[in-house]
């Protein structure tokens, strides 16, 4: 069923130590993903604020701008917390700033034309319940966009078990404004137990379920990593949208998804390189990474990213003609220091080579020396990417001779299989292999033949 089409307007908020053009690539990153939910951006409202820990998020006079693009009233309803004490409410108080006045610069095209608010920053509950009451309408932080979007994408029992949690992590601090006050007991409730209470026990009581099914999940992910220990595995890592499955299915020749949207793949996917490669290559591509992605998130898909740990190199692959890439690079660099894989050898892919000029190249050239300028739509480009990642699992294997009696069974095929072969002669006593290798793995076929 298609999602029904929503008109949004963001909310960008621009904090001391945040530069108009950090604000602008942030917005712009933004609207991507609320592109990639299926909705459509009709407007924007963006204000400088000395600290993002005021109840009201805006000041008055931007709360009823964005409120006459929703219908609302742009007034918050005056009620508090009833948990928060005095001395709480006035420490959210000093943070309130001046009033600012607002006169109406909408048209009469762009009034009431939005059916949801989408903010750039992450909000408290409070924050959240006051905003949607000034603008009378749905609101979503960046957090609850990408979780929602998570949540489209997963396919596999792994994926979406792993966004539940995530989901019913964020939601769990955030039932306050769905269940009313939330004051009420429960029906049966021990001790006085409310509702809210209630609520929130069973979201915690299915998280660990959820937890425990993952561990379960990632048992079985880790047994058929353990069948493939002896493969080479190469992890593509990156920025969401960087080229990661354009680059996968160019090197494997495997329909993987495609899609010009944000958090398209979010299932490991893992295919041998084609044309097949002795001994066989395995490529991984892995969840990509965005700024701001949620803790959550990160520690749910950690049995996924598991991927990228296990193996023997990574392929950074960044979106070089996107202008915030230096940007994203910092953000991927980031998440894999956190996951742990520092320590495993990476080649730098500036993808999406087609889409710059000669002077864009050449600047990258000397600005990435090491990394690799690529284009996943050019055969050249691929078949050099292919040698190369030949040329590092062989700088560590040996040449060796390997005869094999006519009589001996079954010991050819595994020579085929797992030895890159450079030639093959035969004479009187059987077939004589010139083979490059792992010494581990020629030593194991020597000894079938003795």
């Amino acid at each position: 069923m298609d999602t029904p089409q929503k008109n949004i307007v963001l909310v960008g908020i621009q904090l001391p130590n945040i530069s108009a053009e950090e604000l602008e690539s942030s917005l712009q990153e933004l609207a991507r993903l609320v592109k990639t939910l299926g909705y459509k951006v009709v407007g924007r409202v963006t204000q400088s604020r000395q600290s993002d820990q005021s109840a009201s998020i805006l000041g008055a006079g931007k709360l009823k701008e964005l409120a006459e693009w929703t219908g609302g009233s742009g007034e918050i309803a005056s009620y508090f917390d009833p948990k928060l004490n005095k001395a709480a409410i006035r420490r959210l108080e000093e943070f309130e700033e001046p009033v600012d006045k607002y006169q109406g610069v909408l048209s009469d095209e762009e009034k009431n034309s939005a059916q949801m608010v989408i903010v750039d920053k992450d909000l408290s509950p409070t924050q959240l319940r006051n905003l949607e009451s000034a603008v009378g309408c749905p609101a979503l932080d960046r957090t609850g966009v990408i979780i929602e979007i998570f949540s489209r994408h997963a396919r596999t029992r792994a994926a979406r078990t792993q966004v539940e949690i995530a989901r019913l992590s964020y939601v769990a601090p955030r039932m306050r404004a769905a269940s009313g006050g939330g004051d009420r007991e429960g029906a049966g409730a021990r001790g006085g137990e409310s509702q809210l209470e209630l609520d929130r026990r069973k979201v915690k009581d299915r998280i660990r379920e959820l937890k425990l099914e993952l561990e379960s999940i990632g048992r079985d992910a880790e047994v058929q990593r353990t069948r493939r220990s002896r493969e080479a595995c190469v992890a593509l890592v990156g920025y969401t949208n960087a080229g990661k499955s354009s680059l996968m299915r160019g090197m494997t020749g495997s329909e993987v998804l495609i899609e010009d949207k944000l958090f398209a793949t979010l299932d490991t996917t893992i295919r041998a390189i084609y044309p097949e490669t002795h001994p066989k290559i395995l490529l991984s591509d892995t969840v990509g990474f965005i700024k701001k992605l949620p803790h959550d998130l990160v520690a749910s898909f950690k049995s996924t990213l598991d991927e990228a740990l296990n193996s023997s190199l990574l392929l950074f692959v960044v979106d070089a003609s996107d202008p915030s890439f230096r940007s994203q690079i910092e953000v991927t660099q980031s998440v894999l220091n956190e996951v742990g894989t520092s320590h495993i050898p990476r080649i730098t892919i500036l993808n999406k080579r087609d889409a710059l000029t000669e002077e864009e190249i050449s600047n990258l050239r000397k600005e990435f020396p090491e990394a690799i300028l690529f284009s996943a739509l050019d055969k050249d480009d691929l078949k050099k990417l292919r040698d190369l990642i030949l040329n590092h699992f062989e700088k560590d294997m040996e040449d060796a001779e390997i005869l094999v009696p006519y009589a001996t069974k079954g010991v050819i095929g595994e020579i085929r299989s797992k030895l890159r072969v450079l030639g093959e002669t035969y004479d009187n006593s059987g077939a004589i292999f010139k083979v490059r290798g792992s010494a581990v793995l020629i030593s194991q076929i020597r000894k079938k033949i003795e």
